[in-house]
């Protein structure tokens, strides 16, 4: 009986192993969603930038503003994040927290002399995405879910090489399904770390097309990486299923269920490219507006999924699980991004903002899987996304007869999901401070706080969900110098 179930599981293996780790819209939302790691000057001040732009920083916000610059600029920074989520599932809580330092920017602007207006390239190097996250979790879960049943459910064959779950027949000896003796009462726990980030190559050029009217373009060469490791227990702490209870009738092993484990790993290779256009006009000697318009970008993922389970029974049993790492590469593409804001210079002060619209609902799946699994997912994404206006603000003051400069900052970045209430929307404020070290040379330093609200299934839809609180702090530090 017991082969004959194997002859399924290899039929039906391949499909439900990748369930569990199925490419979806929260794929192309880690791509889509913007970051908010820029220069230490343009984050201090919430990165308000699109009308101002007038240093390197200006190749990732609006390449425009780059004809501002008057003299060569070499930029150069450093970033430290640090990522703490208390998670509580079943009413208990559990803290983690994940922290990261990283080199983040190195760039030069440099002007060229012209007879009238102003030609400005500039080329570097910045990260602009972490995906350092992290979620810890532990709590006895009393009522009657649990992983393994969710996997039974659709006669996953982890279960059932794990001897969790056994087959069932009719009485003309024909497979049925799969059923398992476990019903929930389970202590469930475990740890999900997020690693990696996106970096740019820019490359930008701006030119003051009229008197007072700067155009520009910067072109962004994309790689990266991004790593999570997911590791789930279910534990039966209160001897629920003692050595009496075989969960597979025809295993003796399988008697005096002790635990469950399953490990998860996704590592993604990430490139793309992609051409943002930017165009700044001063209306006055001290008011400039700007506008800018980031064209669909392009990723490609190259994509390794590997997945191991071990169950662990009194009788000294241990059943392990472990098949060979699956293998994808797939495109998305994320939406175009438009932008638009202004900035008041008025004597040592100086204050900015901008709105950017994001259709989170034109994100797509386009290549590298098949046809009616690239439909499902697009058609997920429409049915779950929603457009939003990010919003950012920030103000700068220069003390009179000093060289300290005051920064402060908010950005908004509303929840991409339809219906979700304002608690997740990412909310960040920001503070810093300049200081000028010499005629050729400053230091800037930026510091931000944020926090909003998340959710996570384990398993299902909230029958195993941890409701968490997020708390992130950033503190990016970055020297220049004026030649």
């Amino acid at each position: 009986m017991k082969k004959f179930k194997i002859i399924i599981a290899m039929l039906f293996g391949l499909f439900f192993s990748m369930t569990l780790q199925a490419q979806n819209f929260n794929d192309a939302l880690r791509l889509t969603e913007p970051g908010i790691i820029s220069g230490a000057r343009a984050l201090s001040m919430g990165n308000a930038y699109t009308g101002l732009s007038n240093d390197f920083s200006g190749s990732i916000f609006n390449p425009a503003g780059l004809g501002l610059v008057k003299k060569t600029e070499m930029t150069a920074g450093m970033n430290y994040n640090s990522f703490d989520n208390n998670a509580a599932l079943y009413n208990k809580t559990t803290g983690l927290s994940a922290s990261n330092t990283r080199f983040s920017q190195i760039g030069v602007a440099l002007p060229f002399p012209t007879s009238q207006g102003s030609f400005v390239v500039s080329i570097g190097y910045s990260q602009l995405k972490d995906f350092n996250k992290t979620l810890g979790f532990n709590a006895y879960n009393s009522g009657n879910t649990s992983y393994i049943q969710d996997l039974t459910s659709f006669n996953d064959d982890i279960a059932f090489k794990l001897a969790l779950s056994y087959p069932t027949y009719d009485l003309n000896n024909t497979y049925i399904k799969d059923v398992t003796v476990i019903n929930g009462r389970l202590n469930q726990r475990g740890t999900i770390n997020q690693e990696g980030g996106i970096n740019s190559w820019t490359f930008s050029g701006a030119i003051e097309a009229s008197e007072d009217l700067f155009v520009g373009a910067t072109v962004n060469i994309y790689n990266g990486t991004f790593r999570k490791t997911n590791d789930y227990y279910e534990e039966d702490l209160n001897n629920n299923y003692p050595s009496s209870i075989l969960l597979d009738p025809i295993e003796p092993g399988s008697a005096d269920f002790k635990s469950f484990f399953l490990n998860q790993l996704i590592d993604w290779d990430i490139s793309g490219a992609g051409l943002k256009l930017g165009a700044l006009m001063k209306l006055e000697n001290n008011i400039n507006v700007g506008a800018t318009i980031k064209l669909p970008t392009k990723w490609t993922v190259k994509e390794t999924y590997s997945i191991n389970g071990t169950s662990l029974f009194g009788t000294g049993k241990r059943f392990n699980y472990a098949p060979d790492p699956e293998r994808f590469e797939y495109e998305i593409s994320s939406p175009s991004e438009i932008s638009a804001g202004a900035s008041l210079i008025q004597n040592n002060f100086t204050a900015s903002a901008n709105v950017t619209l994001i259709d989170y609902s034109k994100m797509k799946f386009e290549g590298g899987l098949n046809n009616s699994s690239t439909i499902s997912k697009n058609a997920d994404i429409v049915a779950l996304m929603r457009s939003v206006v990010n919003i950012n603000a920030g103000a700068e003051y220069l003390l009179p007869n000093s060289k300290l400069a005051l920064r402060g900052g908010f950005m908004l970045m509303p929840s991409p999901f339809k219906d979700d209430p304002g608690d997740y929307d990412k909310k960040f404020v920001t503070a810093g401070i300049g200081y000028q070290l010499s005629k050729a040379s400053s230091i800037n330093v930026a510091y931000v706080y944020g926090w909003w609200k998340d959710i996570g299934d384990n398993y299902g839809v909230n029958v195993s969900r941890t409701l968490q609180d997020v708390t992130f702090q950033n503190i990016v530090t970055s020297i220049s110098f004026n030649l």
